[in-house]
């Protein structure tokens, strides 16, 4: 099964800091285990809303683009993982294990072609 561990943003990834070479280690010392244990399928950081857009979609198909960027720095996203692992108690235990001091991290079970059978 597949899930996604979704960073939310902060104040200070939506201002455009960057993380520091001791953050930056320990999360490249992280990656390494979660590809050395074969569960990572994907993982990116993404850039501050104000590099971004969102499409709005109405009746008709008519559409609206809106630049970033985009209040409420907790209702964004800063970065994701995709695992692949065997419960929902393995990817407790992988969530546990990323080297935050604080913040949050949402993590959300991907829909499998067996869900739709």
């Amino acid at each position: 099964m597949r899930y996604m561990m979704i960073v939310k943003s902060s104040p200070e990834s939506e201002a455009g800091a960057m993380p520091s070479q001791e953050e930056l280690e320990a999360m490249g010392k992280y990656n390494d285990e979660l590809v050395k244990a074969g569960v990572m399928l994907d993982g990116n950081g993404l850039q501050d809303s104000s590099k971004g857009f969102r499409v709005q979609y109405g009746p008709g198909g008519k559409t609206s683009v809106v630049d970033g960027p985009f209040a409420e720095a907790k209702e964004l996203v800063a970065g994701y993982w995709i695992i692949q692992v065997s419960s929902r108690e393995e990817a407790i235990e992988w969530a546990r294990r990323i080297p935050f001091q604080e913040g949050e991290v949402e993590v959300r079970k991907v829909f499998e072609e067996e869900d739709f059978a």
